[in-house]
């Protein structure tokens, strides 16, 4: 197996973003890409990335590959990488390590020790949502942000032409977006979810500029950060309690 990035970055920049959930993962390899799915420890959310195979400049592939990688190994290398970095990933058949290479002005070589990994494999699933919002990342950032400030937990709230998000505690946040500020698609739905993890997945605006939010009332929220045909995602299991 052989295959290199002319752009490492946004590769780097999701490895950091999912490191941040799970820290041992297993990196799938085929003729379609590079992929990853898996669910943090609290078994609360679960994490999904695609890297499709013509975004490498090579992309040399004899079968399938299922890497058992450390995050942590992986975004240490990674983060060496310079602007104007290329990247190669090798591994050879008989050898229980993945090999990076990163070419600048001259090329380091480094070698990480794949781990064996018992979980079973996720798929990331697939479900219909009564509300569906693409909204721009920057001020999803701010919203989310906002609410940390007063609360653990934050409310997203849909009408057809409204979409709220609130926290309240001993004191209260509230941003409201209507339709001339993101694309709202729904019905009526309130959910409520963990802004430790909300604040997580926003890190995805690093690699997108808008993300489309899917929720229905007491059901898990799907956060997609599409940028071309690259795809970071997120599911987020809701809050159900008494309100703040």
């Amino acid at each position: 197996m052989r295959l290199k990035l002319d752009s490492p970055k946004i590769l780097s920049d999701i490895i950091t973003i999912i490191s941040e959930l799970v820290t041992e993962v297993k990196l799938r390899i085929t003729n379609e890409g590079v992929s990853l799915t898996a669910v943090d420890p609290a078994n609360v959310a679960m994490a999904y990335f695609k890297l499709p195979s013509d975004l490498f400049s090579e992309f040399n592939l004899e079968q399938d590959q299922i890497l058992g990688i450390n995050l942590d190994n992986l975004k240490s290398v990674l983060k060496r990488c310079k602007p104007g970095s290329s990247l190669t990933l090798e591994k050879n058949q008989d050898e229980n390590k993945l090999h990076l290479g990163i070419i600048d002005r001259i090329k380091r070589d480094f070698s990480l020790s794949l781990i064996d990994i018992a979980s079973e494999d996720k798929e990331m699933p697939e479900w219909e949502f009564d509300s569906v919002i693409k909204i721009d990342t920057t001020a999803l950032t701010e919203a989310i942000e906002d609410c940390l400030v007063v609360s653990d937990a934050c409310s997203f709230t849909a009408e057809p032409n409204k979409f709220i998000i609130q926290a309240a505690g001993l004191h209260s946040a509230k941003t409201e977006f209507s339709s001339d500020e993101a694309e709202i698609v729904s019905g009526n739905s309130s959910s409520r979810y963990s802004l430790e993890y909300l604040s997580k997945f926003i890190k995805g605006a690093k690699i997108a500029s808008h993300a489309h939010l899917n929720f229905s009332k007491d059901h898990p929220l799907r956060i997609n950060f599409p940028t071309g045909n690259v795809m970071l995602s997120f599911v987020l299991a809701p809050r159900i309690e008494q309100d703040d």
